[in-house]
């Protein structure tokens, strides 16, 4: 059973900067694409930043430019470096893991809250 174990979260102003981290542990088959996902309050979960096997990377429009995406296969661990943090990315980061049978699974979720 793959789980996924997320770090990184937390409060910061306007501004700043975090960097989160997902370790997967626990797969059995190949992973197609790692990723990140929020949810702010009263909203959607939706998608942040995905990187492929291959590298390739897909961002949410709303963090394009500002977030990057990255990824050691030897450690099976996602990063999400997050710069010129807004309010409105206040939400609850999920990492993601797809493999190759195809399954999904999901963290357990970092909160990150930004404000003055």
């Amino acid at each position: 059973q793959v789980q996924l174990v997320e770090s990184g979260g937390g409060s910061v102003q306007p501004g700043g900067s975090l960097r989160l981290s997902c370790v997967a542990s626990g797969r059995n088959s190949a992973i197609n694409a790692m990723g990140w996902y929020r949810q702010a309050p009263g909203k959607q979960r939706e998608l942040v930043a995905v990187i492929l096997s291959g590298g390739r990377t897909n961002y949410g429009d709303s963090v394009k430019g500002r977030f990057t995406i990255s990824r050691d296969n030897a450690k099976d661990t996602v990063y999400l470096q997050m710069n010129s943090l807004k309010p409105e990315d206040t939400a609850v980061y999920y990492c993601h893991l797809s493999d190759g049978i195809p399954r999904s699974y999901w963290g357990q979720g970092t909160r990150v809250s930004v404000s003055s």
